[in-house]
């Protein structure tokens, strides 16, 4: 295994398992009638995220995310050829894993919430979801930084990265699925042909990743 394909391999399964555990509460969910509550529901995505970036940041930094991949490219921190690199590697991955998840789970419970896909809430329109998406993406990015991309990050793993997407998920899960990440959005829709206001976890996601990394490369990060 060379150097070149490592960091690949492991943002391909780490975004892959981050699919299947995130979306796969969702459609437990369903299958045990609300047995695992919302509440759990964000407890699976910020703590499996949690786990995942502290196994895999040695390796690729865990990014798993193509804002967080888009931020980094913004503040300097990869080239454009290592973005693009990541960012397919992590849509493969979110395919896979919402296959897996579709193989493994029970049919009808898949089906009743297309895979785990977000869905914007009927209270909030296509320019809400997309400020929601964008503000609560900043907040996770920035969280990449300053405990993962900053020489003065404390040494916590990716405890504060899954806690940011733990609070994002109780605070705005219930309006836009709190996704913050286009590949979470893409590979649950793929596999269940739903694409609904997927451009929300497109636009709100990479613009609010890559606001981040403007303002922590010119404002926050220390200077060399």
């Amino acid at each position: 295994m060379n150097a070149t394909s490592r960091p690949l391999i492991a943002e391909f399964l780490g975004t892959a398992l981050f699919v299947f555990i995130g979306a796969g509460s969702i459609v437990a969910n369903v299958m045990t009638v609300g047995g695992v509550t919302p509440l759990g529901i964000a407890l699976a995505h910020g703590v499996g995220m949690a786990i995942l970036v502290s196994a895999f940041m040695g390796i690729s930094g865990a990014h798993f995310n193509p804002a967080v991949s888009l931020g980094l490219f913004v503040a300097g921190r990869i080239d454009g050829r290592t973005l693009g690199r990541y960012v397919l590697a992590q849509l493969a991955g979110a395919i896979a894993g919402a296959a897996l998840l579709k193989g493994v789970f029970a049919a009808a419970a898949v089906r009743a919430v297309s895979a785990g896909t977000p869905q914007l809430s009927l209270s909030i329109g296509f320019g809400q979801g997309i400020a929601i998406e964008a503000a609560f993406t900043f907040f996770l990015v920035s969280a990449v930084f300053g405990t993962a991309v900053s020489s003065e990050a404390p040494k916590i793993g990716g405890f504060g990265i899954g806690l940011a997407i733990f609070v994002s998920a109780v605070v705005v899960g219930g309006l836009t699925g709190a996704a913050l990440n286009p590949a979470r959005a893409f590979g649950p829709a793929l596999v269940a042909w739903s694409w609904h206001s997927q451009a929300v976890y497109w636009i709100g996601p990479l613009a609010g990743g890559a606001l981040a990394g403007l303002v922590w490369k010119v404002l926050l990060l220390p200077k060399a």
